[in-house]
């Protein structure tokens, strides 16, 4: 462990002299690239520079300890040293956490897209009550929800909707909402009051910024048409939507939400950039061995991580085990039992990793 974190310090200092350098101060992709580097790695070399301070004053005060003869000084020089072996053992235990490989895409913005899947009008009505418990947890965190793209289902919530969460670490909280989602409850539309299991997927991508992928600008098509309503008609005799196609890859974006054809392309592009690189992202993933995976799932789109039982209060999610009595303040937004959970066992599946690498 000890020769990583002297290996985080080694390019911690390497990158302070490049950023005096003048070649790399007059190179703004190059500055902004080592500035976040550097930023990335602060508290991890703050800590174990502390850590090697305290590991010095330890050494000090063993001596002192076995060379004091006076009772009352040696108690003191044996408190003092009793102190600074829990901090070391704090520090240690802090330094193990820093080390666990960090994902880099936590803190950037979240595009989620929320689709019904499996029992009809039910099961977009439950698209509709994931949205409104996403949108209300984004705004106890004081982020800006900006809806992209939506197709209202005729009898309430969503055939499908994308939107963009944006706000400091929101792709950090979401990341564990990709898969499947499962509701068991009585219809509003059930006369006889039998429980229907009606299914919606979610599908989280981190935005995706024009430095962090690439896409030529060759290898897009890009048709236009004008945006139609309900059952098809025409709303807008403007050719304003935009149908995007990345041809390497066959990922499609239609995006008529806007009455404007340039917004609608920066909004098509932004989620057609966000696709290509989880695409790419995914293939990656499937090379990992199975037996690496993470306690909260593989974050494939059609493994079933939820249920929310609304006759029994209960949300279970299936990946770590937890159930929570408590649907009706869940689905009102109040998540941070089922994230934080869900933080916690990636971070010990990543330690227990870590430390069998070391």
């Amino acid at each position: 462990m000890f020769d990583r974190l002297q290996a985080v310090e080694d390019r911690y200092e390497r990158l302070t002299e490049l950023l005096s350098d003048p070649d790399i101060v007059n190179d703004s992709k190059k500055l902004r690239e080592y500035s976040k580097e550097q930023s990335d790695i602060q508290e991890t070399v703050d800590s174990y520079r502390e850590y090697k301070n305290v590991k010095e004053q330890l050494v000090d005060t063993r001596e002192m300890l076995d060379s004091e003869k006076d009772p009352d000084m040696h108690e003191m020089v044996k408190e003092e040293f009793n102190l600074l072996k829990a901090q070391q053992e704090e520090l240690e235990e802090r330094l193990r956490i820093l080390l666990i490989p960090k994902d880099l895409n936590d803190n950037k913005n979240v595009i989620m897209e929320i689709r019904g899947a499996a029992g009809g009008d039910e099961a977009n009505i439950f698209a509709g009550d994931l949205f409104r418990m996403y949108s209300r947890y984004a705004e106890t965190q004081g982020w800006k929800i900006d809806i992209m793209e939506a197709t209202p289902n005729p009898m309430g919530g969503y055939k499908e909707v994308i939107f963009m969460i944006n706000g400091q670490g929101a792709y950090s909280k979401f990341k564990f909402e990709n898969g499947a989602h499962r509701v068991q409850r009585v219809p509003a539309t059930e006369s006889q009051g039998r429980i229907h299991t009606s299914t919606a997927t979610v599908a989280c991508l981190p935005e995706v910024e024009e430095v962090d992928v690439e896409i030529h600008e060759k290898d897009i098509r890009v048709d236009t048409f004008a945006s139609s309503g309900a059952g098809g008609q025409s709303v807008n005799t403007t050719m304003s939507a935009v149908r995007m196609t990345h041809l390497p890859t066959g990922v499609v974006v239609s995006m008529q939400d806007e009455r404007s054809q340039i917004k609608n392309r920066e909004k098509a592009m932004k989620i057609l950039r966000a696709r290509v690189a989880d695409m790419y992202m995914q293939e990656a993933q499937k090379e990992i061995d199975a037996t690496r995976k993470s306690a909260v799932g593989s974050g494939d789109r059609s493994e079933r991580i939820r249920t929310y039982n609304y006759p029994q209060n209960r949300v279970t999610d299936h990946r770590i085990g937890l159930t929570i009595q408590k649907l009706d303040q869940i689905v009102e937004g109040r998540l941070d039992e089922i994230i934080d959970t869900l933080i916690l066992e990636e971070q010990a599946s990543k330690l227990e990793r870590l430390n069998d690498d070391l």
